[in-house]
C-alpha cells in the first residue's frame, strides 16, 4: 500500500465525485466507442478500434490511480492543526534570505497543489524544507535551480 494522503473534505470530495465520473459516464462513452469501431469491420487492421483500447486502458488507470489515493487518504481538519510548527494545511509567511522578498505558502497534499494560489506539495522541495520548522527558523531548501534559505515569519491556518 502507498502512503498515507492527506486531503481537506472538500479534495476527498471532488476525487470521488471523479471517480464516479469515471466509472459511470466515462466507461459508458469508452465502451460505445469500442463497440462502433468494432462495427467497422476487420479488428486486425482498425487504428480506431485499437485506439479505442488504448484509451480504456488509460481510462481504467486513471481509475486505479483515483481508487488508490482515495484509499490512502486520511482527512485533516483545520482545526486539528498545530500553528506552533509548519505542518500540512499550515500557511506560512516566509522571506527569501537571498532577495529579501516574502512569500505566502500553504502547504498541501500533492493532488491540491497549485502555486498560482500560493498551495505548494508537502512533497516538493520547499515543502520538505518547511516541515517541521517554527516561527524563526532558518529552511535551508535544495531545489532544482539551487539551494535557498528561508525564514519562517509565521505560521497560520
Amino acid at each position: 500500500m502507498s502512503e498515507l494522503n492527506y486531503l481537506t473534505k472538500e479534495t476527498l470530495a471532488q476525487m470521488k465525485e471523479e471517480l464516479n465520473k469515471l466509472k459511470t459516464v466515462g466507461r459508458a462513452e469508452i465502451a460505445r466507442q469500442i463497440a462502433e469501431a468494432r462495427e467497422k469491420g476487420d479488428l486486425k487492421e482498425n487504428a480506431e478500434y485499437d485506439a479505442a483500447k488504448e484509451a480504456q486502458g488509460h481510462h481504467e488507470a486513471k481509475i486505479a490511480q483515483l481508487e488508490s489515493a482515495i484509499v490512502t487518504a486520511r482527512v485533516i481538519d483545520a482545526k486539528d492543526i498545530d500553528t506552533s510548527k509548519v505542518s500540512i494545511l499550515s500557511k506560512v509567511t516566509v522571506t527569501h534570505l537571498g532577495n529579501k522578498k516574502t512569500f505566502v505558502y500553504q502547504i498541501v497534499s500533492e493532488k491540491e497543489a497549485d502555486l498560482k494560489l500560493g498551495k505548494i506539495s508537502v512533497t516538493s522541495p520547499i515543502g520538505k524544507g518547511l516541515l517541521g520548522k517554527h516561527v524563526g527558523d532558518i529552511a535551508e531548501v535544495t531545489a532544482p535551480s539551487g539551494k535557498f534559505s528561508f525564514k519562517v515569519e509565521s505560521i497560520t491556518i
